[in-house]
């Protein structure tokens, strides 16, 4: 049995709420994106609390900020954290609550235990939610990894019409010195987040280990057919793309709710044109976002969307076209972590289930460098990316510990 690892619970409430401060919106809400004055102030704060729990602080070239724990046998490092920007409005804990909790972990490792063999590492991430850049796609964590391309700086555009690199360089960046932000000395990445959903709360659960994380992919799919009057043409010469639109939504959504638990998909965004009441309409376009965390599964799901669109648009003769906008590849985590954090939890009391994570986090990015795994927290009524997103004090502190103890076992 492991000796019981001690976390503070106020030194846990108050960094989330006075880092919750930092873009503060309405009663609970989180209003940070990347790059802006109130991002730039929550990295100021998080680099002070690193400092003060005797971490060496540093930024890279993106804005990520690392504390880091000397180990007294160098080598690899292994880090925890998240990413600190938010939804716009979005919460105290999504992201967020994973900085601080890699954080922690280590200023309380390091005050119970002294200094590790293995270097340790928290990190809070610049940008993970795409809120101001929504081609962003986990900028910090991509630059980590090196998967940054050199057109991107000025490809990646936000929603007023600026540029990522014009963004970096108002807050003292420069984009030509992305490529330094690559790391290659990260053994292993355990990422501390809530869960964002359901699972937990109904399962009983204040933690879980996660053994995969979802893969995802978003379509953005035009069926075209050919503009009539709704009244005087009949029904069995039309081309209609709203007949096909609702044959594939329907048939999609079905698929996955057939296949059952983890697999999902979601037809979200839907314009048709010309939108007219009595008008048969030349064209209609629409998103799916179909996710599963098994990778043969998950190909397997989007194969079977791609057939029956190619079948529903053939049969009833119609244009159909796609392009996919977001493409992420499912990501079991690290075997032998995954074991470690179960004993990690079993160890420190800690009831913990084992599930696949429904979203994407930056650990999918880290996967390319590192062996991966994550905890989650319980949320309240499974809410997130909203202000009334809400994980009890208790069900922190239960994380934090089974982090703390995992990260001990691999560190020390």
């Amino acid at each position: 049995m492991s000796e019981r690892i001690e976390i503070d619970a106020k030194m846990v409430e108050k960094y989330i709420i006075e880092l919750a401060a930092f873009g503060a919106y309405a009663d609970t809400g989180v209003w940070r994106t990347v790059y802006s004055p109130e991002w730039v102030a929550a990295t100021d704060q998080y680099a002070q609390w690193c400092e003060e729990a005797g971490l060496r602080v540093r930024r890279d070239a993106v804005g990520n900020v690392w504390g880091r724990l000397e180990g007294t046998q160098g080598g690899k490092c292994i880090v925890s954290g998240s990413h600190i920007d938010s939804q716009t409005p979005g919460g105290r804990y999504d992201g967020a609550l994973g900085a601080l909790a890699g954080l922690i972990a280590l200023r309380v490792l390091k005050e119970q235990f002294g200094q590790p063999k293995k270097p340790l590492e928290a990190v809070a991430f610049c940008e993970e939610e795409s809120s101001r850049f929504p081609s962003a796609n986990f900028w910090g964590s991509r630059a980590i990894t090196g998967r940054i391309g050199p057109s991107d700086p000025d490809t990646v555009i936000g929603f007023g019409g600026e540029t990522i690199a014009q963004a970096m360089r108002e807050v003292g960046l420069d984009p030509a010195r992305i490529p330094e932000a690559k790391r290659e000395d990260i053994e292993a990445f355990i990422e501390l987040h809530i869960e964002q959903g359901p699972i937990l709360e109904q399962a009983g659960y204040p933690v879980a280990v996660v053994n995969a994380i979802t893969g995802i992919r978003h379509y953005n799919v035009e069926l075209t057919g050919m503009q009539n009057h709704a009244g005087a043409f009949p029904m069995d010469i039309r081309r209609d793309p709203m007949q096909g639109f609702a044959e594939i939504a329907a048939g999609v959504v079905n698929t996955a709710h057939r296949w059952g638990r983890p697999a999902v998909t979601t037809v979200g965004r839907v314009t048709a044109y010309p939108n007219g009441t009595a008008v048969v309409p030349s064209r209609v376009e629409f998103s799916i976002d179909a996710r599963h965390p098994d990778p043969a599964k998950c190909e397997e799901l989007y194969r079977t969307h791609e057939r029956l669109m190619r079948e529903v648009a053939e049969r009833r003769n119609l244009g159909l076209e796609w392009t996919i906008q977001i493409n992420h590849a499912a990501c079991p985590s690290d075997p032998a972590i995954v074991d470690l954090l179960q004993g990690a939890a079993r160890d420190q009391g800690v009831p913990a289930l084992t599930m696949a994570s429904g979203a994407g986090h930056d650990s999918q990015q880290m996967a390319a460098i590192a062996r991966v795994a994550m905890i989650f927290v319980r949320s309240k009524d499974g809410r997130s990316h909203t202000p009334e997103e809400f994980s009890s004090l208790e069900d922190i502190v239960a994380g934090i510990r089974v982090l703390a103890e995992g990260l001990r076992r691999l560190a020390y």
